[in-house]
């Protein structure tokens, strides 16, 4: 069963709140990313330990495996890219198709615990990365493939939103 691709361009989320998960990034404290990011990570356990995590609630939408494969690999990519910010003047991001990654990787045949262990180690060192970031490099700049301009903080907050949202998503 193939899954819905996600063409949505989630950047707007900066601005105003996300009308289907409630988080307003624009509120969310940057300096606060190290610890939120170990709560949400948590969260994930909860979530990749129950009995549904290979059960997608409807045709064409993730179940809450595939999600939190997703979230780790966001994880992965995000650190990649603050750590390119801080490192080279205004680079842009590769671009990463995450839908066909999560064909490639066999999201839903992964195995939960591990899983959970891999999202615990990609958010502790995400962690690390933003809880590194110079108060003088919040504003190092990135873009994205498209065009979409991000800042070391930007990029927190949206980051944090699809970590938040995809929770949502899981009921997690």
């Amino acid at each position: 069963m193939s899954i819905t691709p996600d063409t949505k361009d989630w950047t707007w989320v900066l601005e105003r709140p996300c009308a289907e998960c409630g988080f307003l990034a624009a509120d969310l404290p940057t300096r606060e990313l190290p610890s939120r990011i170990g709560e949400w990570a948590q969260r994930w356990r909860t979530v990749l330990g129950r009995d549904n995590r290979r059960v997608r609630p409807e045709p064409g939408v993730w179940s809450p495996l595939e999600y939190g494969c997703h979230v780790r690999d966001v994880l992965r990519v995000f650190d990649k890219r603050v750590r390119l910010m801080l490192a080279d003047e205004a680079p842009t991001f590769e671009n990463w198709d995450q839908d066909e990654t999560a064909l490639v990787e066999r999201y839903d045949e992964q195995d939960p615990i591990r899983v959970a262990d891999e999202l615990t180690l990609a958010a502790a060192v995400l962690a690390v990365t933003f809880a590194e970031v110079p108060d003088d490099a919040w504003g190092r700049t990135g873009l994205r493939s498209n065009g979409s301009h991000f800042t070391v903080e930007s990029i927190g907050r949206y980051f944090a939103h699809d970590v938040v949202h995809h929770l949502h998503d899981v009921q997690g």
